[in-house]
């Protein structure tokens, strides 16, 4: 659910992985992206809108399928936004006080994390909200740079500080510097119900990015080595403390781990030479991209559990007309709900879309709310 990289893993990486991340070195980058809630119970696909602004990106979910992202307000400043469950009504969730915030994690009882602009301050500050989103709340860490990117169903709150990742107590609270592996830099973007902790840090002596786990409340950091590569780079873990990620920039190949990050795997691409894993749930299903043979974007994927049978999501549901599925960063454990960023036509004509989207979303959930859940096992059905 979770894209960073720092600079070392705070400036130049940040922003090249981030644009990696996010596709805009494609030819597509002139082209409007939205956000996405896909259903694969109905197979539908529903827009989730923006704070008025031209586009909106998602990175987080939850069981209820809120949604947490950020979106531009207007033409200019970007804001964090929260969901209401199933991705609907979005709701602009501030800042601290500056102009600018992000969100780029949400737990079970609505709870986000980020990071936004201070007033006054010129640093971006890692932030946390009570249940609901309501109420951010400036994680305390001084005068430097602070990102949150994870959260827990406890509260605890995983990102980077002071070039470090570090790890919070319960409701965010008691900030604690994991460290790292000898390097100067780490970075933590996942965290599960039992405090494990999946991240990258720098490794010394050679310049390359590894893959970490820790053991429960973040303690004892690992290698999870690479593919065979140079680097690797985890994005998300499961509460069986499966380990997913990838590497930004090409060539490279998703991964997964097994239970308590063991036996890193290959989840092969769409064709194409390079994929990356976002997110992950708890029967092991992996939401990520790839590019795609000969394809000019890329598409987002899903597996089935276990990380077995990578999926061109755009295959999978119904998809509007004129829209890619590029990027899927996130998927729930028992709705069967993805959220996905794609390429939207023009906004002229996307705008007729729209109209219908809203038709088809409404007829969606009445439907969702006499059937059953999505099978965990049956996503390609």
């Amino acid at each position: 659910m979770k894209i960073t990289l720092g600079f070392k893993l705070g400036g130049f990486i940040l922003a090249a992985a981030f644009s990696a991340g996010l596709g805009f070195a494609t030819s597509a980058s002139a082209q409007v992206r939205h956000s996405f809630l896909v259903d694969l119970n109905s197979k539908t696909v529903t827009d989730i809108g923006t704070l008025g602004g031209a586009e909106a990106y998602a990175f987080g979910i939850n069981d209820a399928g809120q949604v947490a992202g950020y979106s531009k307000a207007g033409d200019v400043y970007s804001h964090a936004f929260i969901t209401g469950p199933d991705g609907m009504g979005m709701r602009d969730l501030g800042a601290l006080g500056g102009n600018y915030s992000v969100a780029w994690g949400i737990n079970a009882a609505g709870q986000v994390v980020g990071n936004a602009y201070l007033a006054g301050d010129g640093i971006y500050h890692a932030f946390i909200t009570g249940p609901d989103g309501m109420g951010m709340r400036d994680l305390g860490i001084g005068r430097t740079f602070s990102d949150a990117r994870g959260i827990n169903d406890a509260g605890q709150v995983v990102g980077q500080s002071h070039a470090h990742a570090f790890i919070t107590g319960p409701n965010g609270m008691g900030m604690r510097d994991l460290g790292t592996l000898g390097g100067a830099d780490s970075i933590a973007n996942g965290i599960n119900d039992a405090g494990q902790v999946a991240g990258s840090f720098y490794k010394a002596g050679d310049a390359t990015y590894h893959a970490f786990i820790t053991g429960p409340d973040g303690m004892g950091m690992r290698d999870l080595g690479t593919l065979g590569g140079t680097d690797s780079w985890a994005n998300d873990i499961n509460n069986a403390g499966q380990v997913v990620g990838g590497w930004p920039f090409e060539p490279a190949e998703a991964f997964i781990t097994g239970p308590d990050g063991m036996g890193m795997r290959g989840l092969g691409t769409l064709g194409g030479a390079n994929s990356q894993a976002y997110g992950i749930n708890d029967a092991g299903q992996v939401a990520g991209y790839s590019s795609t043979a000969g394809g000019v974007y890329s598409h987002a994927f899903i597996t089935g559990p276990d990380g077995m049978g990578m999926m061109d999501l755009n295959s999978l549901v119904n998809v509007p007309g004129g829209v890619i599925l590029e990027r899927a960063y996130g998927i729930n454990n028992n709705a069967g709900q993805v959220i996905a960023i794609g390429i939207v036509p023009e906004p002229e004509s996307y705008a007729l879309l729209l109209a219908g989207l809203a038709l088809v979303g409404f007829v969606a959930r009445r439907k969702k709310m006499g059937g059953e859940a999505f099978s965990l096992g049956q996503a390609g059905s």
